[in-house]
């Protein structure tokens, strides 16, 4: 198996300078500085059409906890619809109970209404009691992949479990590391854990190209200057595609 580069995107403009640096997958989203949230209708149907690259479509319908009303549960199965409508390559979701664990019931009709389109269970698997009780959940569920930090808040500093979900994963499902990960830590993390699909914002802060900004209003992310947003670093994804290339021709 060949090493994947997905790189998260959370615009045109972003998806674009991914698809041009030669990322192997998208995941699409919008709302990057909340974790991430559903793109529009309109996003997704232009990403999709700009390229042949794998698109994958967060279904997440708002920020916060990953336990959701039925009302939640209804835009999600929309949502849902909408991307295999639109010719997605796969969902990116989760949903969890009260008690943090994963809630199968739900999950497994959100599942079925996207197939054939692969499905990955989200980072929601972080805030889980048990890591290793919820892979079993999520493989029975089939699900093809889960994107996960390890439970910690980057992927260096959960590579001790993420190694060992790789391990019990025995390969029915793909544990793809994400949350910190660029072009310099990746090959330790590719040779560490033994995943071989690994998960990138690869951004790049832009300052606003406006002439006038107003001095007190901010609409943009609160970590950043008035007006700056993050973008996807065509470079960096270059980067991190040639070390995963590298790295499959050494071990060919």
């Amino acid at each position: 198996m060949r090493t994947i580069i997905e790189i998260c995107t959370g615009s045109m403009v972003c998806a674009l300078a991914a698809i041009s640096a030669g990322a192997h997958r998208l995941e699409l989203c919008s709302a990057l500085p909340l974790g991430g949230l559903t793109p529009s209708h309109g996003l997704m149907e232009a990403v999709i059409k700009a390229s042949s690259t794998p698109v994958n479509i967060l279904i997440r319908p708002r920020s916060g906890d990953f336990h959701y009303d039925q009302r939640e549960f209804q835009v999600m199965k929309a949502d849902v619809f909408s991307a295999k409508a639109l010719g997605a390559n796969g969902i990116v979701t989760g949903m969890l109970n009260r008690d943090g664990k994963v809630d199968t019931c739900r999950m497994q009709v959100l599942i079925d209404m996207a197939r054939p389109m692969e499905v990955t269970f989200h980072r929601a698997f972080d805030s889980t009691p048990n890591l290793f009780e919820a892979l079993d959940s999520v493989m029975r569920l089939g699900c093809d992949r889960i994107l996960t930090s390890g439970g910690e808040i980057t992927a260096m500093e959960g590579m001790d479990v993420l190694k060992g979900l790789v391990d019990a994963a025995a390969r029915k499902l793909s544990i793809m590391p994400g949350s910190g990960i660029n072009p310099e830590n990746l090959l330790h993390l590719v040779e560490y854990t033994g995943a071989r699909e690994f998960h990138a914002s690869a951004s790049v802060v832009k300052e606003s190209s406006m002439k006038h900004q107003h001095k007190l209003l901010h609409f943009g992310d609160p970590g950043l200057s008035s007006n700056a947003t993050k973008v996807t670093s065509a470079s960096q994804v270059a980067a991190l595609c040639e070390i995963a290339r590298e790295f499959d021709l050494q071990k060919s």
